[in-house]
């Protein structure tokens, strides 16, 4: 099965793309192309898809990078391959043939672009993340790289939606604590719970930042298992354990 890449003319003309689940070589759980070191899929199986990615983005595997992502607001600079994942969730580069990855299964993949200015970005935003300020603090380590906030095009991938994600009362408050129009992202559930829009949020976070164009591509990852993992599928289907999609853009 050939890959399934989901692409944005915002982007373009750079290389880019989210990835779906689809022409992967892994099985059981993590049918079709699971891109998750720390997953319990077999390694090789892993870096076979890994690959895949990496031809589809003409590079070589080296060169597509990835860090080891802990919900943070940390950004890490990239001009060639790393010798050691830093622990981030960000990544930004102004170096051509580098390609930067993040990973996910139900958390927001954002890339970045400056065609213009010749500097790219990615972002892995779950609610932890966004709230901390990943998005912005990836848009200000594209500046350092000599990129313009008005110039930034950033769109976001396929993510969990708001009908999807139902959460309890102590996250309201967290993000009320924050800042209490934040309530607008939050819709009535059953009983006590809530539904949060995660990606009207990040769309929020990076328009209010000031950057010149952000857009959601409207897939939900709960709500269509043929072409994504979901973390929080996998938890409400008992599953041990779940895949990871990988979103990657390039000079």
């Amino acid at each position: 099965m050939t890959l399934e890449i989901l692409t944005s003319d915002s982007l373009a003309p750079l290389r880019h793309g989210f990835f779906t689940r689809k022409g992967g070589a892994s099985s059981g759980v993590f049918q079709g192309l699971n891109c998750g070191q720390g997953s319990s899929d077999q390694s090789e199986i892993v870096s076979i898809n890994k690959t895949r990615v990496a031809d589809a983005m003409h590079v070589a595997p080296e060169n597509l990078i990835t860090v080891h992502q802990v919900h943070s607001a940390d950004v890490a600079t990239v001009d060639g391959p790393l010798a050691v994942r830093p622990k981030a969730d960000g990544l930004v580069s102004a170096t051509p043939g580098v390609a930067l990855a993040v990973l996910t299964a139900d958390c927001q993949p954002v890339l970045f672009a400056d065609a213009e200015n010749g500097v790219v970005g990615a972002a892995h935003a779950g609610w932890r993340g966004a709230l901390d300020g990943v998005l912005e603090a990836t848009i200000e380590a594209m500046e350092g790289l000599g990129a313009e906030r008005e110039a930034l095009h950033a769109v976001i991938g396929p993510s969990i939606s708001q009908r999807a994600y139902e959460v309890g009362p102590e996250f309201l408050e967290e993000f009320m604590d924050d800042d209490p129009e934040n309530h607008r992202f939050f819709a009535n559930g059953e009983g006590d719970r809530y539904l949060f829009d995660l990606p009207a949020f990040g769309l929020h976070r990076m328009r209010q930042a000031g950057i010149g164009k952000a857009e959601w591509t409207r897939h939900c990852t709960y709500s269509d298992p043929e072409r994504f993992f979901s973390y929080r599928r996998a938890t409400h289907a008992g599953e041990a354990d779940y895949g990871r999609m990988i979103s990657a853009i390039r000079l």
